[in-house]
């Protein structure tokens, strides 16, 4: 069994590996409460930066690649018209928590 540093080496080499830094292009097609439901585990995923064990991958993810994927999801809510409804979600869930 790897401990958390062997993990998190070969997480480093897999990021520093040939080509990981080539654009990708990919074409989805996906139902709105898909986006929806896509956008709020990248949330929960930039959320998870830095809780140590738990993160994982995350941890080895500087703060560029979070503002990166932060970008995408936002524009995955514009593009499916959702980025009303999730803000509207989030205000309840923050109203929620106080």
């Amino acid at each position: 069994m790897l401990n958390q540093k062997d993990v998190a080496m070969v997480y480093e080499m897999m990021l520093a590996s040939p080509g990981m830094n080539d654009n990708v292009k990919i074409g989805l097609t996906l139902p709105r409460k898909t986006v929806l439901v896509l956008t709020k585990v990248f949330e929960a995923g930039i959320g998870a930066k830095g809780e140590g064990d738990k993160a994982g991958l995350l941890a080895m993810v500087d703060d560029q690649m979070f503002h990166e994927l932060a970008e995408i999801n936002a524009e995955l809510l514009q593009k499916a018209g959702l980025k009303d409804m999730s803000e509207r979600i989030n205000s309840l869930l923050t109203k929620q928590g106080s």
